[in-house]
Order: structure tokens, then sequence, then C-alpha cells
């Protein structure tokens, strides 16, 4: 049997860090060549693709892509890890928030925000990562990064106990901390908040209801039925524009010669990585307009 090639779709569970998950698909499958495409932390479920075999080489265009989450946030409390993890550092007695104030602050957030990256991510820091040094009672000043929220609304609101449970929805950039996102939304409204529960619903497009669990890749393979689950790598990257290049050229395109870009229909105008086909709609690679007005490979994946 030839390598599984492809983006395979995983409903990560509770409990298991995305390299864990990692480490049993390369189980399953018998196959060491596997990338995530995202990390979660152990606790927070959800969609995690993983790339195969000669997709691992679409990683970084994956990564790149918006993601969705619904998280609750609870209201009152604070803690050293910004989620139910870590050490309660601050609670209130009381907790007196209506709904509407919730949905108006949470509309605040719809767009470019600051953030500083909690103490316990894997952010690094002078070689070393933010987690190892808040293991070690350290805390460190982390500069601020920009992160963009596309769409937030409120799902629902419930109480438990004294405090108030906030669900919602988030859609956002890469990088962005919902964790943090869940603790500035309480600052705004003047009070501790903690992050209770999260599901990554959606990642580069593919949703929870397209994943599949380990028990079922574990069945798929050995039914011999998995490679129909699985994304093509270039359907996994179907934002890049797509283009077609002449049949005499495509040899040329496959061997790395830099072409006119009067060989590709349509006629490539602008910068950035896009997908380059042949006339019979093979993918053979990603590839780039260079400021000469060349047009050049950046990763090729067919054969000549």
């Amino acid at each position: 049997m030839s390598e599984l090639t492809g983006v395979l779709a995983v409903y990560k569970p509770a409990g298991f860090t995305s390299h864990d998950v990692v480490a049993k698909a390369r189980r399953i499958l018998g196959m060491k060549r596997i990338g995530h495409t995202g990390t979660l932390d152990p606790q927070v479920t959800g969609v995690l693709p993983l790339c195969l075999g000669r997709a691992t080489r679409v990683v970084e265009y994956i990564q790149e892509l918006p993601k969705e989450y619904v998280a609750t946030l609870r209201l009152g409390l604070a803690s050293d890890t910004e989620d139910m993890t870590g050490t309660i550092t601050e609670t209130v007695d009381e907790v007196h928030v209506t709904e509407e104030e919730v949905r108006a602050v949470l509309g605040s957030f719809r767009g470019v925000i600051s953030q500083v990256p909690p103490m316990y991510s894997a952010v690094k820091i002078d070689g070393k990562r933010l987690y190892e040094l808040a293991r070690e009672g350290k805390t460190v000043e982390r500069k601020s990064r920009e992160v963009e929220i596309y769409e937030i609304e409120m799902l629902g609101m419930s109480w438990s106990g004294n405090y108030p449970d906030i669900t919602f929805r988030a859609l956002c950039s890469k990088g962005t901390y919902i964790r943090t996102l869940c603790v500035d939304i309480g600052r705004a409204l003047g009070l501790p908040g903690v992050m209770v529960k999260l599901e990554r619903t959606m990642s580069a497009g593919i949703r929870a209801s397209h994943c599949l669990t380990l028990e079922e890749i574990a069945f798929h393979m050995e039914a011999g039925t998995l490679e129909a689950h699985l994304i093509a790598a270039d359907e996994a990257i179907s934002h890049l524009p797509r283009h077609t290049v002449v049949d005499e050229k495509r040899k040329s395109a496959l061997q790395g010669q830099r072409l006119s870009s009067r060989f590709v229909l349509p006629e490539v105008e602008s910068s950035g990585h896009f997908r380059l086909y042949d006339l019979q709609s093979e993918f053979l690679g990603i590839y780039e307009l260079e400021d000469s007005g060349a047009i050049a490979p950046v990763k090729v994946f067919a054969q000549i």
C-alpha cells in the first residue's frame, strides 16, 4: 500500500495534547510523516487537521487560516493559567451583570485587538517556553501582539452558583488566545474572568462535523476505507488562487524553470502564492509571481 497523502480531519478529545494525537495517528496509520496544523491545549477539544505524507508541505498554509471557537467564560473568578486547570487567584462574592452588558462588551472586541500571551503558553522568550518559566514560579514581561476577531457573538448565559457562565462563539485569526480573550472580556466588564471550556469548531474551513475521532480513524484504517475521508492537499489550501499552465510549459514548470506569466491562465497579476494546475486539472504545486514578472515554483507536488 502506498503512503497515505492528504489532510485528515481529527476531532481531538480532552486529555490529549496535539502531539499525543499525532503520536496516536502514527501508530494507527503506521506512518511517521504526519504534521498537525495548530496546537490545542490538552483540555481543549475540537478540530485538529493532520497533514499526512507529502501533504505535510502545506501545513504552513493551513495554519494561516482563521479558526472558530466556542468558549465558556465564568465571571467572578480568575486563575494563574487563565483557565480552570490553574490555581484560583481571585474571587468576588457577587456578580451583577446583564446579558445586554455582556453582548455590548463582546461586540467591542470585534476587529483588531492587542493580546499579551499568557504565562502558561508555548511562546518562547530567550529560548525558553513561557509555561516552563511559569512552572518555575517566574513571571516575565511579554510583548503584546495584534490578532483579529472577525466575528464574536454570545450563545448563552447561565449561572453556576453566584457566578455567570457566558458561552460565546469567536471566529479569529491564527495566534489568538481564547483564554486571554476571556480574561480581557471579564476585565472590560469590571470583573475577574476565567475560561472553563473551549472547543475549536472550525479550522481552515474544516468543521467539527467533518472530523473523525481516533476510534473512527482506527476503524476506517482497518476496513481500508480511510483514504475516502482524506482531503486532498490542494483542496485544503483552496483559499489560494487557482491558475493553469499551458501544456507546452507543464514540464518546464515542474522542472523549476521560471515562466513568463503569459503561459499561465488566467494571467497572474498580483503577488502572493497560488495553486498551479495543468490543462488536465492535475495539481502541479504552489507557485508565485516574482517582482521580475516571472512565475517561479515554491513547492512542486506533481511528477514530470
